[in-house]
């Protein structure tokens, strides 16, 4: 049973790392996209929010599904879609042809993102200790090396659609097979449901902080990738190559800390993670706002990447903890505050900057970051500790079983 385990983890780390790839090849050739299709700059943003709203709308149609099918079928599928739909982003020359295949690919994401969080926190169970930052980790890869490949695209002039034909020719099959071994948990906690309250006011209520978390990290990780170019040239004054940087830094130092914090968790607790993370990221935020030039404003970017990477892979393994009869459902509905992190973010940011200055506007995402701090208590996983208030030793998982129980 080890060795299932171990697959599952391996394929559906591949899953994230695919899904990393697709997102950071669509968000980043957006102005090639915009060229192509001729939309002009005052219908960007309605195609650009469409996408995350549409997600919103299939993350709640699979907490409807997976009562039904196993969250693995819905992932098995929803992966492909995903990966079709960008390639139809780059083969289409119409606008109702790309409206048809951003929708597509909304639909899908949303549907994907919700599922291969389930599939995760079922394994972080029957793991028994923190794993689930180290599949975040393989999605900020995936977005590293995905936006390795659309810089490539964009340096060598190549259409959208060369670009993306061979990664989606190698994803789609590679995702396909392994699918084989994804993990599910016992299908029969579905019947727990009503147990756990999933339909109720009440687990709602127990919800919203992590929900709120979910949306606070959004709105910082939306700031960072939509603000921080601009921030470092038009009011740190850095050259326009130099602007590049900072996302890249961050994206790094996302990668370097997800793939670290599980042995933080696993050590000090997902609670004392959760609020270091928090702390780290409004000192960046304060760097970036008070920083006289674009150096220290790279540095504070870095400790934003370092201080965000944590909160959303916690938030989803705390609402696992909270409700283990009902985790599917909760991660659905928690996966919606994600796009509403995202929507709220950039114009957020970007109003506040035009009315009153971007180093002030820096201070909101700071503030709602720090504001994780009072919901800390939410992440507590004492149902997932062993003795002396740490998690469970790897030895102690041997001959588990799938569902970990």
């Amino acid at each position: 049973m080890t060795q299932v385990l171990r697959r599952g983890r391996a394929s559906l780390g591949f899953g994230f790392f695919a899904q990393g790839v697709a997102f950071a090849l669509l968000v980043t050739r957006i102005p090639t996209t915009q060229d192509r299709y001729g939309v002009s700059d005052a219908l960007l943003p309605a195609f650009l929010a469409a996408v995350p709203i549409l997600a919103g709308v299939g993350s709640v149609a699979t907490e409807h599904l997976v009562k039904r099918v196993r969250p693995s079928v819905v992932l098995r599928w929803a992966q492909p879609v995903v990966l079709l739909a960008l390639f139809g982003v780059g083969v289409g020359d119409r606008m109702v042809e790309l409206a048809v295949a951003l929708g597509a690919f909304g639909l899908s994401v949303g549907a994907l993102d919700a599922s291969m969080n389930m599939l995760g926190v079922t394994l972080q169970r029957s793991y028994g200790r923190s794993i689930m930052l180290g599949f975040h980790a393989a999605y900020s890869l995936g977005g590293i090396v995905g936006a390795s490949f659309a810089w490539v695209g964009a340096h060598w002039d190549l259409a959208l659609w060369v670009s993306y034909l061979p990664v989606v020719a190698v994803l789609v099959p590679v995702c396909l097979v392994g699918s084989r071994w994804y993990v599910d948990g016992d299908h029969g906690e579905k019947s727990a449901e009503g147990e756990a309250g999933a339909g109720g006011g009440l687990v709602f209520k127990a919800l919203l902080p992590l929900c709120l978390v979910m949306a606070f990290a959004y709105i910082g990780d939306s700031t960072v990738s939509n603000w921080s170019a601009k921030y470092l040239q038009d009011v740190l004054g850095s050259s326009e190559q130099l602007a590049t940087v900072p996302y890249n830094v961050y994206m790094v130092t996302t990668l370097v800390g997800r793939a670290l914090g599980d042995f933080g968790v696993r050590r000090l607790g997902a609670v004392t993670v959760v609020r270091g993370g928090s702390v780290l990221a409004a000192i960046g935020f304060a760097v970036v706002a008070a920083a006289p030039g674009p150096w220290v404003g790279m540095l504070g970017f870095t400790l934003l990447g370092l201080g965000l990477c944590v909160l959303v892979p916690q938030t989803f393994a705390a609402a696992g903890r909270l409700f283990p009869g009902a985790s599917d459902a909760a991660i659905a509905r928690l996966n919606i505050f994600n796009y509403v992190g995202f929507l709220i973010g950039s114009p957020l940011v970007g109003a506040l900057g035009d009315a009153w200055s971007y180093r002030g506007a820096m201070l909101v995402p700071m503030v709602l970051v720090l504001l994780t701090l009072v919901y800390a208590r939410s992440f507590d996983g004492q149902q997932d500790r062993y003795r002396g208030g740490h998690e469970r030793s790897r030895a102690a998982d041997v001959g588990r079983g799938s569902n970990g129980l």
